[in-house]
């Protein structure tokens, strides 16, 4: 088989390393001779994964000892509904800037007083508000870190003086955080940290507690802390891969070396971009995502969309067309993105203007 150079925005290309652990589980977890994936949650092998997995987190973001790492069933998407139970009490304020920020908006307001305190909508979400003024009175102010659709992202943690709560699903572990600004940062796993399934969630332990009204005990915080994110049975091979996944970041240097790399890919795959006759990028250059590339076709060229795509993909590109919503194009070049995938994308880009210039 030819190489494949995955570019798909979400489940995510994983380190091979990762894989290849998986795959040996999946046949024989830890020498039980029972497979990872019908191991029971209760075992002291599968504790110890839950454990390594928990202090991974802990070193690689630098997590401080107030805080609490969980792991829970599902993705961010059920974190919306999460974040608004836990937290919202008299009002909240969402940072719009695109589809997965308004839609945790939407469950907010489904519980209470929310609104959006600043949105790029005006401009189909392709630049970061800046410059809004955050009220002392809010119970909390919601972000989402970076925006797959639309190749923006947040690269700075905000100086917020209300309970800051992000969404860093797709850009965690990309770049250094400073976690100590945040009341709870959630990610789904499936862009950096792992397979789909699991979220991981992060929270200021304080900041729980504050709201009057009835939690339900899956959906309170407390719950998951106080049994170790194994209230109920968790999703175990998300979790071990997941584990895999940090391992992998860990051996490799950490958060800080696979940001410089990071930079790189998307400086590498920025630049042919704005170099390439037939292609544009789509958002506000001070705000690019290093994770998720998209561009289009330049004006004048937008027939040649069906061809470049079949054209890249007899090269080996994967999941490059853009999100449904915006067309297209995308190359999520997450952490196990490689530098070799990028410039092989950028060499397919050029052989294709090439042609068609």
């Amino acid at each position: 088989m030819s190489k494949v150079h995955n570019f798909t925005a979400g489940p995510c290309v994983l380190p091979q390393a990762a894989i290849d652990a998986a795959i040996d589980a999946l046949k024989d977890f830890k020498g039980t001779g029972v497979p990872v994936i019908c191991i029971s949650h209760r075992t002291k092998e599968w504790e110890a994964v839950m454990n390594e997995c928990r202090a991974l987190w802990r070193e690689l973001l630098n997590i401080p000892d107030n805080y609490e790492v969980v792991f829970l069933g599902g993705g961010a998407s059920m974190q919306f509904l999460y974040v608004a139970m836990n937290f919202l009490e008299h009002k909240a304020a969402y940072l719009d800037t695109g589809v997965w920020a308004s839609k945790a908006l939407k469950e907010a307001k489904g519980l209470g007083n929310a609104y959006a305190i600043a949105s790029s909508k005006d401009k189909n979400y392709t630049y970061i508000p800046k410059g809004f003024e955050i009220p002392a009175d809010l119970d909390y102010l919601h972000v989402t870190t970076n925006n797959t659709i639309y190749g923006t992202e947040l690269k700075e943690d905000l100086d917020s003086p209300v309970p800051l709560i992000a969404d860093m699903s797709s850009d965690i572990l990309s770049r250094r955080v400073d976690v100590s600004k945040y009341a709870l940062i959630y990610a789904g796993a499936q862009k950096n940290a792992g397979p789909a399934g699991v979220a991981v969630a992060i929270i200021r332990k304080d900041a729980l507690g504050k709201v009057s009204r009835y939690l339900p005990t899956m959906l309170d915080y407390r719950t998951h802390i106080d049994k170790e994110s194994m209230f109920n049975t968790p999703p175990v091979f998300s979790i071990f891969v997941m584990n895999e996944t940090l391992k992998w970041l860990k051996a490799e240097g950490g958060v800080d070396v696979i940001h410089e790399r990071n930079v790189k890919k998307a400086e590498t795959l920025y630049a042919e971009i704005d170099r390439n006759s037939l292609f544009v990028g789509t958002a506000e250059k001070e705000d690019r995502s290093i994770m998720n590339v998209c561009f289009v076709l330049a004006p004048g060229k937008e027939d040649l969309q069906d061809e470049f795509l079949a054209f890249a993909k007899e090269r080996g590109m994967v999941g490059i067309k853009g999100h449904r919503s915006v067309g297209g194009f995308r190359a999520s070049i997450y952490n196990a993105c490689t530098q070799e995938d990028v410039d092989a994308l950028v060499a397919c880009m050029r052989e294709f203007e090439a042609l068609k210039a």
